[in-house]
């Protein structure tokens, strides 16, 4: 690889690398700030509250226009189960990324 070519390449591998890291670290930045949601949200799923909610409206008691993803049997589940998933991947990544040094 001729001189210039050398540097055109890494000045692209840099600024990927630059995107993507920014990238990253604002996708963190909004991941702590809904932590506490998460939380929350498992223990609604895990507690009496969502299941009183549920019992609610598959009787039909709550309004029939109440938006109510939260009531489906997957959709906290799956949310919390997402969230281990990408947790675990960022265990992984960090613990690979410095072993290699």
């Amino acid at each position: 690889m001729k001189q210039l070519e050398r540097i055109r390449t890494m000045e692209a591998l840099l600024d990927d690398a630059r995107a993507a890291l920014d990238a990253l670290n604002n996708a963190l930045d909004g991941y702590e700030k809904v932590r506490e949601e998460i939380d929350r949200l498992e223990a609604y799923y895990t507690g009496e509250d969502w299941r009183q909610d549920f019992e609610d409206d598959e009787e039909g008691r709550l309004p029939a226009d109440l938006k109510r993803g939260v009531l489906s049997e997957d959709g906290i589940y799956d949310l919390l189960e997402d969230d281990r998933e990408i947790l675990v991947r960022l265990l992984e990544t960090a613990a690979d990324v410095l072993r290699r040094g």
